[in-house]
């Protein structure tokens, strides 16, 4: 029986790698969910207007709110001047129009099926998930492969990931994107392929693609200019070291760049939302505080108060009142110093930051149609053992983010060391992509308080559980190999 299953074993894996495996139970785990009627994804929490309005779309008149309680499919195309054309860049439109290409083609010039921008999301997740499986497994095909391609397919597969595909959030670019650029490196750390500079360039590309999907992304670009700073030890790479560095430059660019092409819209908005959703939240007495720092205390009145309010609010915030004496005055340096000074109140905000970045999946938004029989805001559970997993058990301190940033980092410096003595790049390109990793788990919260307060805060601390999987799934793979402090083992080529 033992050898049979052995026979049969060796059989399958002759026909199908790991990394194939992966993409099969993908496919068989989430296509349905996002494509067969009636479909699922996530509903409009107030978000989708610059990615709609921006590309042509527009919304089709319901008998009911299409915020918040349904996921509406469809939406309609303007067929005229668009007055509300993008007029900053973010390479979320790439994705978006796309879609309305292959909409126009294969379905309608006037109705825009939201099933077609997950189709396109989906093909480009597909690629991210074999690439990132090939750079893990490859070039064997035992057990242990295999595991870590199930490992992988639980971690990116679960429906929490996959439902942001039918809708107008930026996560899902987010995803794909840094499942391919650290693909690309722990390709070149594992030695993967002949040649280096395909997934050279799908780093760098991948890198400014993901920093370049919106003003909440610029601060990525330091975590990946440190990732891109392994590189310059490749072997044989002095000639090409300058157009590399030439790389990091153009991410921390592209980081500043889309920091600065964000309206004045935006930043009133994170302004007031980082007082009315930070300084006033987790104090026990916000008027005094704020007038003692020069903010009239009538605004604490304002306290959990959205820039777009959809009911009754107690101060406008459009009011020329508002705009000059709160906006105009808590900019990110008033919050600095405050937050300097009540250190307590930040730890606190830290701490509600890590309780919510286990919530992959927004819990203010339905994943159902309307038609679908479904209650308002429902939610799916299918498929969802490792985020409901992950949100159970990851305990919810800010402090415990950072120790397994430090103990992550400690366990890849020793094969950094050897490496670094030994004169080999592996343990080098590795120890770099998992720092950079570890700045995003640790320095992003402290970014989305300063700048967002704890509005929406599951979205902004999207890319700490894609870091944090990541990461982990590179500590698992490298101790089943047996590769953590020796990156000999197990290196080879085996693709052109």
């Amino acid at each position: 029986m033992r050898e049979k299953a052995k026979y049969l074993l060796t059989k399958f894996a002759q026909k199908v790698s790991p990394a194939t495996l992966a993409i099969i139970l993908i496919i068989l785990t989430s296509s349905s969910l996002l494509f067969v009627w009636p479909i699922h994804g996530l509903a409009d929490n107030g978000n989708f207007y610059r990615a709609i309005a921006g590309n042509g779309i527009y919304r089709l008149p319901t008998s009911y709110s299409q915020y918040s309680d349904y996921v509406v499919p469809k939406f309609g195309l303007l067929q005229y001047f668009n007055e509300n054309k993008v007029q900053l860049f973010s390479s979320q439109n790439l994705f978006i129009q796309l879609a309305i290409l292959l909409n126009k083609i294969f379905y309608s010039h006037t109705i825009f099926d939201i099933r077609f921008l997950g189709f396109v999301y989906y093909v480009f997740y597909l690629g991210g998930i074999y690439l990132f499986t090939n750079s893990l497994t490859a070039p064997t095909r035992k057990f242990k492969n295999y595991l870590m391609a199930i490992f992988i397919v639980f971690a990116f597969g679960d429906s929490a990931f996959t439902l942001y595909f039918n809708s107008f959030f930026a996560e899902p670019g987010m995803l794909i994107l840094m499942l391919y650029l650290c693909a690309a490196i722990i390709s070149l750390a594992r030695n993967i392929y002949v040649h280096h500079w395909p997934m050279i360039t799908l780093f760098f590309i991948a890198s400014i693609l993901l920093v370049t999907m919106g003003s909440q992304n610029a601060i990525l670009a330091i975590s990946l200019a440190i990732m891109g700073l392994g590189i310059m030890f490749l072997p044989n790479f002095k000639t090409r070291r300058l157009a590399a560095g030439f790389g990091i430059v153009l991410i921390l660019l592209s980081g500043i760049g889309i920091y600065k092409t964000a309206s004045s819209e935006v930043f009133a908005a994170n302004d007031y939302q980082t007082f009315t959703h930070g300084i006033l939240d987790e104090n026990s007495d916000p008027t005094k505080k704020i007038e003692k720092n020069g903010i009239d205390g009538q605004f604490a009145l304002m306290r959990n108060e959205p820039y777009y309010p959809k009911d009754y609010t107690a101060l406008n915030p459009n009011s020329e009142d508002v705009k000059k004496n709160l906006i105009k005055k808590s900019n990110l340096s008033w919050v600095i110093k405050y937050y300097a000074t009540h250190l307590k109140q930040m730890g606190d905000l830290l701490n509600v930051a890590a309780k919510d970045l286990t919530a992959i999946q927004p819990e203010s938004v339905g994943n159902y149609p309307i038609d679908s029989g479904h209650e308002a805001k429902e939610q799916v559970t299918y498929f969802t053992f490792y985020s409901t997993f992950f949100s159970a058990l990851f305990p919810s301190r800010y402090t415990f983010n950072c120790l397994i940033a430090v103990g992550l980092i400690a366990a890849f410096s020793v094969g950094f060391y050897k490496d670094f003595r030994a004169k080999r790049y592996q343990g080098i390109l590795r120890l770099f992509l998992i720092i950079g990793l570890m700045t995003i788990v640790v320095i992003a919260p402290i970014f989305a308080i300063l700048i967002d307060g704890d509005a929406d805060l599951s979205r902004r601390l999207f890319m700490i559980p894609i870091s944090l999987n990541i990461a982990l799934l590179i500590f698992i793979n490298d101790v089943f190999n047996h590769t953590l402090w020796n990156t000999e083992v197990g290196d080879g080529v085996v693709s052109e």
